[in-house]
């Protein structure tokens, strides 16, 4: 399974590509789609959409993952965040990809085994486990790190819907 994990920003939105095989994980890009904060939000958005589709059309996942919004302290940059994580995630249904949306919270438990590990943490453990030459940059690595709670989350998720599904199909007496 291929799978783009999006870290969204109306200033730099990271990316991150990663193919997953059983319990292996394979690095095949990562990078940031930088925006000039002078422009128009309008504008910001349509080039982060543009690449996105870009981006997806070049690698084919078969998956995307973004990570939610967290509150921000500042309203108008939650608001903008959110913008950004919304062109992220509209690029995603419009290739016909399965989208799913993971916290931070979810994102740094699966990637560093605690939820409010740091920043510097996130970057060395998306080294570690996709055993990159060298740490990512920080939207890239919280991208790549999007990307990997997919991939162990997937399994799972499956699991638990093929349970959900078998309890609820049953017939009872």
């Amino acid at each position: 399974m291929r799978i783009l994990g999006i870290d969204p920003g109306s200033k730099t939105t990271g990316y991150g590509f990663i193919e997953q095989h059983g319990n292996h994980l394979r690095h095949l890009d990562n990078g940031a789609i930088h925006t000039n904060s002078k422009s128009e939000l309008a504008l910001r958005l349509q080039h982060i959409h543009s690449e996105i589709c870009r981006l997806i059309d070049k690698y084919q996942p078969d998956a995307v993952a973004v990570e939610q919004v967290f509150m921000a302290r500042n309203p108008a940059s939650a608001l903008k965040l959110g913008h950004a994580r919304g062109v992220a995630l509209l690029a995603g249904v419009n290739a016909g990809l399965p989208v799913f949306e993971y916290s931070a919270l979810q994102v740094k438990s699966a990637v560093v085994g605690y939820g409010r590990a740091g920043k510097n943490q996130v970057q060395q453990m998306t080294r570690v486990l996709l055993n990159l030459p060298e740490i990512a940059q920080e939207d890239a690595a919280d991208a790549l790190a999007v990307a990997i709670c997919h991939a162990h989350s997937h399994h799972l998720n499956n699991k638990m819907h093929t349970a959900h599904s078998g309890v609820l199909g049953r017939k009872h007496p």
